[in-house]
C-alpha cells in the first residue's frame, strides 16, 4: 500500500469534511482492491509542528480573501498563511507535487485564486478544482488525479 499525504487548511469545515470523504473513498478503494493508494489528509492550521516532509505530497487549498475584487492589489489572502509556512519550511515545497483548489463560484473571478496563486508561486500544476465542500464526483476525480500525478517511483 502507498499512503499519500495531501495538506490542507480548514476554517468553516468545509475543506475538513472534503477530506475526510477523500480518505474514506481511498479505503474503500483499498478494500475492494481497486487501487493501494491510500490518502493521508494533514490539516495544517497556525498551531501545526512545522516538519520536513519525507515524501512527495499534495495540497489541497480554500480561497479566503478579504478586500477588493479578487484580482487587484488591494486584496489579500486570508487563512492559509499556516500553509505557505509549512511549504517553505525546509523547502518542503521542492516536494509539492500538486495543487488542489476549492471555492465558491459565485465569487466568480475570485474562484479558486489562492489555489492559483499558490500555483503561480511554486510553480506546481493546479490538478483540479472543485465548489465549496464538493460532491462525490469531485471525490472520486480528486482521487484519480493524485493517482495520476504520482511519481511512477513513489513508495
Amino acid at each position: 500500500m502507498k499512503k499519500v499525504r495531501v495538506l490542507y487548511i480548514s476554517i468553516e469545515g468545509n475543506s475538513r469534511n472534503f477530506m475526510e470523504r477523500v480518505e474514506k473513498y481511498s479505503k474503500q478503494k483499498k478494500e475492494q482492491n481497486t487501487n493501494n493508494i491510500e490518502i493521508e489528509a494533514v490539516e495544517v492550521s497556525d498551531s501545526t509542528d512545522l516538519v520536513e516532509e519525507e515524501k512527495p505530497f499534495f495540497i489541497n487549498v480554500p480561497t479566503y480573501l478579504e478586500g477588493g475584487t479578487g484580482i487587484g492589489p488591494e486584496i489579500h489572502e486570508i487563512f492559509t498563511n499556516a500553509l505557505g509556512d509549512y511549504l517553505d519550511y525546509h523547502d518542503n515545497f521542492k516536494k509539492l507535487i500538486g495543487i488542489f483548489g476549492s471555492g465558491n463560484r459565485n465569487f466568480n473571478v475570485q474562484f479558486v485564486l489562492t489555489a492559483k496563486r499558490y500555483a503561480s508561486k511554486y510553480n506546481k500544476p493546479l490538478l483540479y478544482t472543485y465548489e465549496l465542500s464538493g460532491i462525490q464526483k469531485d471525490i472520486e476525480n480528486f482521487y484519480e488525479k493524485i493517482v495520476d500525478n504520482l511519481p511512477k517511483d513513489y513508495k
